[in-house]
């Protein structure tokens, strides 16, 4: 009875990673956090129960090339 509940509300233990739910939001944010090295345990949890792999993998390179990007603006305008 109890595994029926959880599959009707999505949280049964066999749910792909594809059929995870997380907020454009919530990536970006999680992604930040692990570019700059400051992450708690819990929201790690949290981040692995809820996120997309494949938003996190997208959202990172993302924001690697903007890393890159605005370092190069930055060292242009300042030479």
């Amino acid at each position: 009875m109890q595994d029926e509940e959880h599959k009707e509300q999505g949280r049964g233990q066999g749910d792909s990673p594809l059929e995870r739910k997380g907020s454009l939001l919530r990536t970006v944010r999680a992604v930040a956090w692990s570019m700059i090295g400051l992450r708690k345990g819990a929201e790690y949890q949290k981040d692995i129960e809820k996120l997309n792999p494949i938003h996190i993998i997208v959202v990172g390179l993302v924001a690697l090339v903007l890393l890159v990007v605005g370092l190069i603006v930055l060292v242009n305008w300042i030479v």
